[in-house]
């Protein structure tokens, strides 16, 4: 399903039975508000996307893989995780120092992570690195050697960052919320693993991983800022030349489904006793997938109840009542389903009238829906954090590879606006009521025990 108001990628050209024999070109976009965006799908089904921003002296370039941790079965949990770590750790063409060393003698950065759905591996270079970035990021993602030496130390740093993980309460209480609503689903685990499931797990368990998962028709490459898009198909083609990603012709694999929709768990509570001198607490509830027409909807709604400053929550429990340091609501969004939250830090003995007023206003927008001036107010924060958060080319470059991966097309800016505007107060009372009046699950990481929260399930 492609969401209304947006083409589908145009591919064009001669095909073989696997996928087309020859690079095909499209520009995707001349875009008022950036530069001119440009795809290319190269024989192997490995998609090439940029955006040329002459304005700028740098250049965001990514590798996306379509593969997170709800690709891992429970015994494989980190394993996406752990292949992140051990790719920067040598390949057949450069040891560990010289990868970081190449990229930090030209003052550039790199990095990667993994999130439930995908992972990526960036670098940010001056423009007349970008070569450089190329061939070092390509090389590290399509040949790296896993050696056994590597395992065994990165096992080391992952279980020192599971440990790492549970001292900080703030974060795990994200953790325990998404658990209490997705059980042993791969989307209430750990990215990381547990030390349960990184201990033991083996060199040849990850390189199967890696070898089955990195797959060409799985990748998206990104690029954004002072750069030519054919010298950049052309400088990828031959850093891969020759790696397991050089591959047969095929077509590039389709963004992830929206069905069969995640079955959650019912509301629960679940409480993670921990002598902790702030309590941390999530009310939420299962919320809408990321393709749903009412997301831009939803984007509305957060802002009003939990998005800033002026919020209901914000302006009710920490600037009229002074009970917690920090409260703010999210949407979490995935292929087939989603969340929706309420966060709130403070003091042990304050977590009940937290939750009271949390509770209330929760009830009163379902009930009522929200005004004018509110409506108004979320509609500017969405556009305006939308536009701001494309300043740099790290965010246009992340926007790319975002949609290509997640939706099948890339939004222009002003289409993205346009729906903004688009939304009506019956839109967001609409889902204000759906949303909001579902059952709530809570989550609690402080010194309790859930008995103390029997009554409030």
């Amino acid at each position: 399903m492609v969401p209304s108001g947006v083409a589908r990628h145009a591919t064009g050209g001669t095909r073989s039975a696997g996928g087309s024999t020859r690079a095909v070109t499209r520009t995707l976009s001349d875009d008022p508000l950036g530069g001119t965006v440009r795809r290319t799908v190269l024989p192997s089904g490995l998609r090439v996307l940029t955006e040329a921003i002459p304005a700028m002296r740098s250049v965001s370039f990514g590798i996306w893989v379509a593969v997170g941790s709800r690709d891992e079965t429970g015994p494989q949990g980190g394993a996406a995780h752990f292949l992140e770590h051990l790719l920067f750790k040598g390949t057949r063409k450069r040891s560990a120092l010289e990868i970081s060393s190449s990229i930090e003698a030209v003052g550039g950065e790199t990095n990667a992570f993994t999130t439930k759905e995908y992972t990526c591996y960036y670098a940010r270079v001056l423009d007349e690195d970008l070569p450089l970035a190329i061939d070092v990021m390509c090389d590290l993602v399509a040949d790296s050697v896993l050696n056994d030496a590597d395992v065994e130390t990165e096992r080391g740093v992952i279980l020192e960052e599971i440990a790492m993980h549970d001292d900080e309460p703030g974060d795990e209480v994200h953790d325990l919320f998404a658990r209490a609503v997705y059980g042993d689903h791969p989307l209430g685990r750990l990215i990381s693993g547990t030390e349960e499931t990184v201990t033991p797990m083996t060199r040849r368990q990850i390189q199967s991983f890696y070898r089955r998962r990195y797959a060409a028709p799985q990748i998206v490459i990104a690029a954004a800022g002072n750069l030519d898009h054919a010298a950049v198909v052309k400088l990828v083609r031959q850093a891969l030349r020759g790696t397991p990603l050089d591959t047969d012709p095929a077509v590039p694999a389709p963004y992830r489904p929206a069905s069969p929709a995640v079955r959650t768990k019912p509301a629960a509570t679940l409480v993670e006793p921990k002598e902790t001198e702030q309590a941390h607490v999530i009310l939420g509830c299962p919320g809408i997938d990321r393709i749903d027409e009412r997301r831009f909807a939803l984007g509305v709604l957060n802002n009003v109840l939990g998005g800033g400053m002026s919020s209901r929550l914000f302006q009710e429990i920490r600037e009229q009542r002074g009970l917690a340091y920090s409260v703010y609501s999210y949407a979490s969004q995935y292929a087939d389903s989603g969340l929706f939250a309420v966060y709130a830090g403070c003091a042990p003995g304050k977590v009940d009238e937290v939750l009271e007023l949390t509770r209330a206003e929760l009830h009163r927008v379902a009930a009522e829906g929200i005004t004018e001036a509110e409506l108004a107010r979320g509609k500017g924060m969405s556009k305006g954090s939308f536009v701001l958060g494309l300043e740099d080319t790290g965010s246009r470059m992340s926007r790319l590879a975002k949609g290509e991966l997640l939706y099948g097309n890339l939004m222009p800016v002003d289409e993205l606006l346009r729906r903004v505007d688009a939304v009506t107060l019956d839109d967001v009372n609409g889902l204000a009521a759906d949303l909001l009046g579902r059952p709530m699950s809570l989550a609690v990481v402080g010194p309790f025990d859930e008995s103390a929260f029997a009554a409030s399930r």
